[in-house]
């Protein structure tokens, strides 16, 4: 078995991992080394032919395609080296992968330090349990994306999304475009789950009918899906009888959610949050094992590339603090959970003294004003910030400053106060 010794390791390559390697090789680190089980590095964004990436971090409109080549040709001017068709199979307890590569072979990689960047999955119809046979014609909408963008396939002729995440949101115009109908998405939630752009950009713009508190309870087909059963849901997402429609489709798109992807985290006993679905880190992107950082959607699920990029970039500088010797290694820290109207939140942990704090959040429900607040088990207030039409597809971040961190306790709550005007 071939041994590679590596500074700082990356698994993915996709932006996050490309960011995070990048973030390590100009904080000074030499040896920085990506393993990506694709042939080809970029991620996702290699099939998101529709443009709107790159706003903020490039501070111009791109393509997924674009955006991924751009960030390419910066890590290429860097010494980093890009390991493509080269899976990684497990972290071991000795700071080390076992690593399976079409060019290497088999290798045990050690390394000082390791950026997890592996990305998330779609949610699929198991997940979510809908009865039926299982025909053909029920695909995920990432895979239809791939199916279409990727390899010129035509998946069908009238069409049915269930659910309004950001992905099926894009592929209702994407299969209008290519001559097909959609009948209408479907989202058992009382709003959508995607970005408001683009409800409006996919959705409106085309007459594309959205249908709120609504879902799929059965499919019906033998070979291939000849249609769905929808119906109204109550508050508690149960189906309402007498609701029932049958609509005709020869495709189900389901666009459900994503999972961080996080079976390397488990094999390597870091433990996962219930809220976001991947591992717990604390303010530096790191977790319970000082040497193994995360970053990326494998860490929560962002709504923009551009966000991901600047999270894998400082994941990437901390690892770089790290092995450099110039991290603080307290051991005191506090833990924050959500809170009033929060659903999940990034980081969980605070580790040594923090001034500045970053917190990237979801809410249980729209929120026209409010204040934003960290909050001791005592209710003290610790730091605040206003926040303003804020709702559940979208991501927050917030930036506290100056943090009364001598008030602080060991248990930290996230809390959304609303507030009138």
């Amino acid at each position: 078995m071939k041994t590679m010794i590596i500074d700082v390791a990356v698994i993915g390559g996709g932006p996050a991992g490309l960011a995070a390697a990048l973030g390590a090789s100009e904080s000074g680190v030499k040896n920085v080394a990506v393993f990506e089980r694709s042939n080809e590095a970029g991620g996702i964004l290699r099939q998101c032919i529709h443009p709107g990436f790159g706003l903020s971090y490039f501070s111009e409109e791109l393509t997924g395609p674009e955006y991924s080549e751009r960030f390419l040709k910066k890590v290429w001017k860097t010494p980093v080296r890009v390991f493509t068709s080269s899976m990684v199979l497990s972290i071991n307890s000795d700071s080390s992968l076992s690593v399976v590569s079409r060019t290497e072979g088999f290798i045990r990689v050690k390394y000082k330090a390791l950026i997890i960047a592996t990305g998330c999955r779609e949610r699929t119809r198991g997940a979510i349990q809908i009865p039926g046979d299982r025909p053909s014609g029920i695909l995920t909408a990432g895979l239809a994306q791939w199916f279409i963008n990727m390899e010129g396939r035509k998946i069908g002729h009238h069409v049915v999304i269930l659910g309004s995440g950001d992905i099926g949101l894009i592929m209702a115009r994407r299969l209008i475009l290519e001559g097909m109908l959609v009948k209408g998405v479907y989202e058992i939630n009382p709003w959508s789950a995607g970005l408001n752009r683009n409800i409006i950009q996919c959705l409106y713009d085309y007459d594309i009918p959205l249908y709120l508190k609504k879902t799929v309870i059965n499919i019906h087909g033998k070979k291939r899906i000849s249609g769905v059963t929808v119906c109204d849901v109550d508050e508690n997402q149960n189906p309402v009888k007498g609701t029932e429609e049958k609509i005709s489709c020869d495709t189900l798109l389901l666009s459900v959610g994503l999972i961080p992807e996080n079976e390397l985290l488990t094999g390597a006993n870091i433990p996962l949050n219930k809220k976001t679905g991947g591992a717990e880190v604390n303010q530096r992107y790191q977790t319970i094992r000082k040497n193994i950082f995360v970053c990326g959607n494998a860490l929560m699920v962002e709504d923009l590339v551009d966000r991901v990029t600047v999270h894998g970039l400082e994941a990437g500088r901390q690892a770089a603090r790290f092995i450099t010797g110039d991290m603080e290694l307290m051991e005191t820290e506090c833990f924050i959970v959500p809170g009033e109207t929060v659903h999940a939140v990034m980081p969980q942990r605070l580790t040594g003294k923090v001034n500045n704090l970053n917190v990237s959040f979801r809410i249980l429900r729209p929120v026209r004003t409010g204040i934003l607040q960290l909050v001791t088990d005592k209710g003290r207030i610790i730091g605040e910030q206003k926040i303003s039409n804020a709702f559940p597809g979208e991501m927050q971040n917030v930036n506290f400053e100056k943090l009364d961190m001598s008030r602080a306790s060991n248990l930290l709550r996230l809390n959304l106060v609303e507030r009138d005007g």
